[in-house]
């Protein structure tokens, strides 16, 4: 119904490397009378629920059963298409729970979808790298009021390691040094979505240390473009999220800085403590000389850009889920 992000659904479906499969997108629902629905052994629909807001347009809603009705007859199974977000963020979604009758699979944002994203906005722009001259300790960029990303925030500025840092908390009133923003937006007036996953090169040259305050530090590890940010710009990195985030990085592929600084945060369980821990490790980091530490992280660095762009790695990750929505339909696990 183009009501969604149909387009880069498509993008990612055919970005895979299955062998012996091919895969056949359609994006938009007029066109299917003219497949042969019945050359495929697998037909599958998905149904964006990013707008929860459609579910208040009676014509809306009223098209959507009536679609599920004719693709049922059809023997399409549904999938919920949801890879901007986390399990965690889909707790209250209405969209979700008014099509619970109709599948119990929902795809979620997890581990691969904004690596897929962010290779495709990025893939062919040409970064000019200069970690030369570090003029500030840390960027450490927040958007919305997350209770963890709160707690790490005060403890970080009642420390003081914020006082020569690039830094951002849009709902507390904290805005980046317009010199560092994105030159394309408003200062004043950050928009509240589209423009997270675009990249500025001027503050990651400038800030020696990136803070990546993810969006849960509980629930299953998902992966958005806050880390793949700085793993394009060749920044050093410290992570607060949900415990072993950074052992699923390197079982994608990536490395980490464990060899050069204490990663002990990432395996630890309890929440407060964790927090201890990266402000433990920020202090730290604050005492050396960046030109040392970039030297020292050299190889990880070049290794995870270079990794990020590789296109095998992509597409073995985007595998993950393709293979998850076939074997979805081949365990026919939604109601008849």
């Amino acid at each position: 119904m183009k009501t969604g992000h149909h387009w880069w659904y498509a993008q990612f479906l055919k970005y895979n490397s299955i062998l012996d499969q091919t895969i056949e997108v359609c994006d938009d629902y007029y066109r299917l009378n003219d497949i042969k629905l019945d050359k495929f052994y697998r037909k599958i629909a998905l149904i964006c629920v990013m707008n929860d807001n459609l579910l208040n347009n009676i014509e809306y809603k009223e098209d959507l059963i009536k679609r599920i009705k004719i693709l049922k007859d059809k023997n399409f199974k549904f999938v919920v298409a949801f890879p901007w977000e986390s399990k965690e963020t889909s707790k209250n979604n209405n969209h979700i729970k008014f099509l619970s009758s109709i599948t119990k699979y929902i795809w979620y944002g997890e581990t691969n979808w904004f690596w897929f994203y962010m290779f495709e906005k990025n893939h062919n722009k040409q970064f000019n790298f200069n970690h030369s001259v570090k003029k500030h300790d840390f960027l450490y960029l927040n958007k919305l009021p997350r209770s963890h990303r709160v707690q790490l925030f005060k403890r970080l500025e009642a420390s003081h390691l914020l006082d020569n840092s690039l830094y951002s908390f849009l709902s507390e009133g904290k805005r980046l040094n317009p010199q560092y923003e994105l030159p394309w937006v408003d200062v004043n007036n950050y928009p509240p979505y589209g423009l997270d996953q675009d990249i500025y090169q001027l503050p990651y040259h400038h800030s020696a240390y990136n803070i990546v305050s993810e969006t849960h530090d509980t629930g299953d590890t998902f992966i958005t473009e806050k880390i793949w940010k700085p793993i394009i710009m060749q920044q050093i990195f410290v992570v607060h999220s949900k415990p072993y985030y950074l052992k699923t990085l390197r079982e994608l592929g990536f490395q980490t800085f464990g060899s050069v600084f204490d990663e002990s945060y990432d395996e630890e369980q309890n929440a407060g403590k964790r927090i201890d821990k990266i402000v433990e490790l920020c202090k730290w980091l604050k005492d050396q000389d960046p030109v040392k530490m970039y030297e020292a992280t050299d190889s990880v660095r070049k290794h995870n850009a270079e990794h990020f762009f590789k296109e095998s790695a992509v597409k073995s990750a985007v595998n993950a889920t393709v293979l998850g929505l076939l074997k979805f339909f081949d365990s026919s696990q939604i109601s008849s």
